[in-house]
């Protein structure tokens, strides 16, 4: 399938493949003429701890410095791309950059909240930013070896040591910190977020932002769990039990505990969630897939949102409730924030033209860069809800067509 944006009046075209559940994948990048290109970095210490991707390679990151007054502030964005559930899935991953570096690309362009520009990102501009590379199939979790495949699972050691080469490059003198990610790379963030507080000193402000990763654990339209299965598969293949926030772990199992519904209570540390209402992954992969649709009724409904009748508008108007009543206690702290906006998309921090750009999506006239900028420094309280579908104007809706 290729992957098309209908914005507005825009017309471009961003070509992408659907592999299936663990490998589907939205492309990060925008429409920007001249993005700053930044080199890939191995963790040469990693080898040592067993920090390994899938196929036994270094894991790395890319790190473009702060400077000015930002010059002790981090941007830690812990990459997103699926997850593998089962050996034949983790086997393919090897051949590519989820799951090795040999792969990955050499450099790779900062836009959106990576952007080094002020007018493209406002807060984060001049700040220390970081991509780190995901290539253990299980959002930084996990702990194992299958030696048959020649596997390691090894997402819970690449955090740590990524964490640790940075706070050597200079992240233990931050006065700031914020770790970010999308979708896998989102999930991960609301894995990782106390752990990620507990680096830095008290008087450091530190906070966390989940873009896209609020997976419901919720049932399908054939009244099944698909999504419960699939990442039942990824923690007891990966061993991801024991990686898992224990303030959820020692109440309820450790797959409840790999969906971000079940974590949200507990997290102490400042969490922005950035999702959309109508997350179109979900829909494709977790509510409607293919798999429990074998008449296809939900075909036209997948590709584009425009042909879903009103029976499957509200089933999806369900899904969003269900969120929402999700983010009811969370969202009560002040110290927490929310722009949950009712469009068919998925990931939208990494994208300029979701990020901050002139026709970027609103609630109540604000961009989102602007409401994790005034979240972060607390210049406002953030609880943006937008209306239910279709009363926003300004989405940018991902809408699928079947290649020829």
């Amino acid at each position: 399938m290729k992957a098309l944006w209908a914005c507005a009046s825009l017309g471009f075209v961003l070509v992408n493949c659907v592999h299936g559940l663990e490998r589907w994948n939205v492309s990060n990048r925008s429409l920007v003429s001249n993005p700053l290109l930044v080199g890939l970095t191995l963790i040469q210490s990693a080898a040592a701890q067993g920090a390994v991707c899938l196929d036994g390679s270094l894991p790395g990151y890319h790190l473009h410095p702060g400077y000015g007054s930002g010059a002790n502030s981090w941007l830690v964005n812990l990459e997103g791309g699926g997850w593998c559930g089962d050996v034949s899935s983790c086997v393919f991953r090897k051949t590519n950059r989820r799951g090795s570096s040999n792969y990955m690309e050499k450099e790779i362009p900062f836009t959106g909240i990576l952007s080094d520009k002020r007018e493209e990102n406002p807060d984060f501009y001049n700040w220390n930013r970081v991509k780190v590379r995901y290539c253990d199939g299980a959002s930084f979790t996990g702990e194992g070896h299958n030696r048959a495949a020649g596997l390691f699972f090894r997402g819970q050691r690449i955090y740590v040591a990524a964490m640790q080469e940075l706070m050597l490059r200079g992240m233990r003198n931050a006065d700031q910190a914020l770790l970010a990610g999308c979708s896998a790379g989102g999930l991960a963030t609301i894995q990782h977020c106390d752990e990620f507080r507990a680096l830095f000193p008290g008087s450091t402000r530190v906070k966390c932002l989940a873009d896209a990763g609020m997976f419901l654990d919720t049932a399908d339209i054939a009244g099944g769990r698909t999504l419960r299965s699939f990442f039942g598969d990824i923690v007891n293949l990966q061993h991801s039990a024991r990686s898992l926030p224990t303030s959820c772990t020692s109440r309820m199992d450790a797959i409840s505990c790999f969906f971000p519904q079940n974590v949200l209570p507990n997290i102490q540390t400042p969490l922005f969630i950035l999702n959309t209402a109508y997350d179109v992954w979900q829909l494709q992969q977790s509510l409607a897939p293919k798999t429990v649709d074998p008449q296809g009724h939900w075909a036209k409904c997948r590709r584009n949102h425009l042909f879903c009748d009103t029976n499957q508008i509200n089933f999806l108007q369900g899904f969003r409730n269900e969120m929402l009543n999700y983010l009811k206690g969370f969202s009560t702290s002040r110290q927490n924030g929310l722009f949950i906006n009712s469009c068919f998309a998925h990931c939208q921090m990494e994208r300029q033209d979701t990020w901050y750009a002139s026709n970027s999506p609103l609630i109540e006239n604000k961009r989102v860069a602007t409401a994790v900028g005034d979240w972060y420094f607390e210049r406002t309280l953030v609880k943006a809800i937008d209306c239910a579908y279709p009363c926003d104007r300004t989405c940018h809706n991902l809408v699928f067509k079947t290649s020829n």
